[in-house]
């Protein structure tokens, strides 16, 4: 398997996907906020003091995907048609599922990614005050498709 972000000096390069077609792509990923149950049930009962915890990770999640390749050097600026993040309140923390999709040349993993890392760190954030020790875990690729390496789903260890 050749690296292909790699050039002739093996220095960095953007990817050329100028003779790539354009089809439609979506990834989705997810990752966990691990807590206490007292913090959990904070969330959950929107007693966070910062507001309501789910709704701006939800916001910044969105944005996150929007500015992507601003914040990861070699990606491609992409025309995104959809960004969707779900969150489940569980009994540890929370898990959280992003989807993002667009029709083009290259495709949305970095942006499902960037979604589920900036919500869970949002999270951590709007919690810090009442839990400083959570952990952010467990992110990670789940399905992508189109392309011309078609559809991947991640199997379960």
């Amino acid at each position: 398997m050749e690296l292909t972000h790699l050039n002739e000096q093996g220095r960095g390069k953007m990817v050329d996907v100028s003779d790539k077609a354009d089809t439609v792509r979506t990834a989705t990923a997810c990752g966990f906020v691990r807590m206490a149950p007292a913090t959990a049930r904070l969330i959950r009962d929107g007693g966070i003091a910062k507001g309501d915890v789910l709704a701006v990770a939800q916001v910044a999640g969105i944005m996150a995907a929007k500015r992507t390749s601003d914040l990861i050097p070699m990606c491609h600026p992409l025309p995104l048609t959809a960004v969707d993040i779900h969150f489940t309140v569980e009994e540890d923390g929370v898990a959280i599922r992003s989807t993002a999709k667009c029709t083009g040349k290259t495709g949305v993993e970095m942006e499902a990614l960037t979604a589920v890392s900036t919500a869970a760190l949002t999270v951590y954030d709007m919690c810090k005050a009442v839990q400083k020790d959570m952990v952010i875990e467990q992110v990670c690729l789940l399905e992508k498709t189109g392309g011309k390496s078609g559809t991947y789903r991640r199997e379960e260890r």
